[in-house]
């Protein structure tokens, strides 16, 4: 028997990659997560800022996470009234955004937003990704990788979704 199993790719932009990373991972029904940077005008690393957002490629399962499940737990780490700014992070490249190049996840985001009682308050942006550039490797799993390392995330909900036997910390 041949099964195919099913996985969409979003792209998550919440403030420091390092911590929106760390969070995401955990989540069950994400296979696979890449630190970078959307929607810049640049593919390079060594050019000055071209106005991307820090972002989390984050690649899922939808008939196991839902599309906007995803969502709802990108936004507990997120202040989404916030305009360039999580936590400490400062500046265009920490705004929030939810970036896709699929038409139907821009409209299901947009609608599931539209739907809350403060939708006229939420700065995140919803837009097609134009492009996007993964982070050197430093910044990869960052957080695993260097545990003493800080974000604007508190702990307890960076790990929320961590399984506690998790051989990959």
């Amino acid at each position: 028997m041949n099964f195919k199993v099913s996985q969409e790719v979003i792209y998550l932009a919440g403030g420091c990659l390092w911590g929106v990373q760390e969070f995401i991972r955990h989540i069950p029904g994400v296979f696979s997560t890449e630190a970078g940077r959307a929607n810049g005008s640049s593919n390079s690393h060594d050019v000055d800022y071209d106005g991307y957002a820090e972002c989390v490629r984050t690649s899922f399962n939808p008939v196991q996470l839902k599309l906007t499940q995803l969502i709802k737990k990108f936004f507990e780490i997120i202040d989404p009234y916030s305009l360039n700014q999580q936590g400490t992070d400062v500046g265009k490249k920490y705004r929030t955004g939810i970036y896709s190049k699929e038409e139907t996840h821009l409209k299901s985001v947009r609608k599931m937003i539209e739907a809350r009682e403060d939708a006229d308050q939420i700065l995140v942006e919803v837009l097609p990704l134009t492009s996007f550039l993964p982070s050197k490797e430093e910044h990869q799993f960052r957080l695993m990788k260097n545990p003493g390392e800080k974000c604007h995330i508190p702990t307890d909900l960076l790990f929320k979704y961590r399984e506690p036997n998790d051989i990959n910390n």
